[in-house]
């Protein structure tokens, strides 16, 4: 391990927030270090099956890495471009490998299934961490720490200031995978009964369908899949809870195969460990309803099984930390301009509830996001992105889809560069 304790950055948590922030760091020349505490990357886009990449106008702002990750997919035959030009339809399986090789190729140091476990601080400045995994108990000094763990890990241990405006989180969703589908029977099937192209797509994309489509118990929209829930909520097939929400896509390169957007998991005591246990119990019972509900009631799936279902729960909002600059609503609805943009959007205001008709999916103009909130209040060398940037519950619901994550690591790495030369 000689000369492996010192760096310019070390990274906590490697979802596609923390590899973006590794990855432009190492390119930079800068020594990188990313802490991980499963054996893979990618996070909720991985380990979630948290797929597409939904489509937003980021203006070419800190999207080095998106652009490459999409240029080593289609290398490694893990991307396709769908029929609304959308590049971010990834195979969620191949892309650990694609991780690890776009981290590999900028001589990054990965440490896998490890963890910060303790902290050493001096007034605004941390000195030094502990990393922790099952061969060895290792201190870390960097010059630059940054907290992408997705459920703000390192800034709680050190105690940072957190936003308190939201005691209704939004729930998870506990996505799974069907394969030996019949595509093009079901794609044929979803074009006969829904000609609403803002709810159900399909595309022949190299030789093969891809598709998608949608449903949910909210009035705010008529689904052409209502009569086939409302029918097996009749024959007990489902029950009501399973009709919350509904969304499937296809996948990359993985014919056959479609991945579901839910089940929701339902509402449950987030101090309770036993009850968020019997929350993922619940789920993965509605995961077995459902795919007896697409056996018995759309065309394509009689030889269909459930091929994998995701080894996390993919989490839309959690624990945000307080940073120099309090980033509201009212900055995405007022268009704030930004002397130090860290990315732009447009993705809608997109808050899910477990209450009929209370889920919210509002559209909003291009707007930005600044990197004074992915700046830590408490800490001088301490910056967060992702899920967890500073910013209130509203705006985190339309900035924390993945190509803003994307763009939130770039821009701290880039800044980080910037102070150190």
């Amino acid at each position: 391990m000689k000369n492996k304790n010192k760096y310019d950055v070390l990274i906590a948590g490697g979802g596609v927030a923390g590899i973006s922030c590794a990855y432009n760091c190492a390119k930079l020349g800068l020594k990188t270090l990313l802490v991980e505490k499963e054996n893979y990357l990618g996070g909720d886009t991985t380990g979630a099956l948290v797929v597409p990449v939904m489509k937003t106008d980021t203006k070419d702002l800190n999207t080095k890495f998106y652009n490459d990750l999409i240029k080593y997919s289609k290398n490694n035959g893990a991307q396709l471009t769908y029929g609304d030009k959308n590049q971010g339809w990834f195979n969620p399986i191949l892309l650990k490998y694609v991780f690890d090789k776009m981290l590999k190729s900028c001589k990054c140091d990965i440490l896998f299934e490890s963890q910060i476990t303790k902290v050493y601080t001096k007034e605004k400045s941390i000195n030094k961490i502990k990393v922790s995994n099952k061969l060895l108990s290792l201190p870390i000094v960097s010059k630059y720490y940054v907290d992408t763990t997705g459920d703000a890990s390192l800034s709680k241990l050190l105690k940072c200031e957190f936003w308190d405006d939201n005691k209704i989180k939004q729930p998870e969703s506990l996505r799974f995978l069907v394969s030996g589908v019949d595509i093009n029977l079901f794609a044929d099937f979803l074009e006969q009964i829904d000609n609403d192209k803002n709810v159900t797509t399909t595309y022949r994309i190299d030789n093969e369908i891809h598709l998608s489509t949608a449903y949910t118990w909210d009035a705010s929209k008529k689904w052409a899949l209502d009569k086939f829930f409302k029918q097996a909520l009749s024959q007990n097939l489902l029950i009501e809870s399973d009709l919350a929400y509904f969304q499937l896509f296809t996948i990359a390169k993985m014919p056959g195969t479609i991945a579901f957007n839910c089940p929701r998991l339902r509402d449950y005591n987030h101090s309770n460990p036993f009850d968020y246990a019997n929350a993922l119990i619940e789920a993965r019972e509605a995961i077995l309803r459902l795919h007896k509900f697409l056996v018995a009631s759309f065309p394509g799936f009689k030889n269909s099984f459930i091929s994998s279902i995701a080894a996390r729960t993919g989490e839309r909002e959690t624990s945000r930390v307080k940073c120099l600059y309090d980033y509201t609503i009212e900055d995405i609805i007022t268009q704030k301009a930004f002397e130090n943009p860290a990315l732009y959007s447009n993705y809608p205001i997109d808050i899910h509830s477990n209450q009929k008709d209370k889920s919210v999916l509002y559209k909003v103009c291009s707007y930005s996001f600044p990197i004074e909130s992915l700046k830590s209040k408490n800490y001088d060398n301490l910056y967060v992105a992702g899920k967890i940037a500073g910013c209130d519950f509203k705006s985190q619901a339309a900035l924390r889809v993945q190509s803003s994550c994307m763009s939130m690591g770039e821009a701290v790495a880039c800044d980080i560069y910037k102070n150190i030369n």
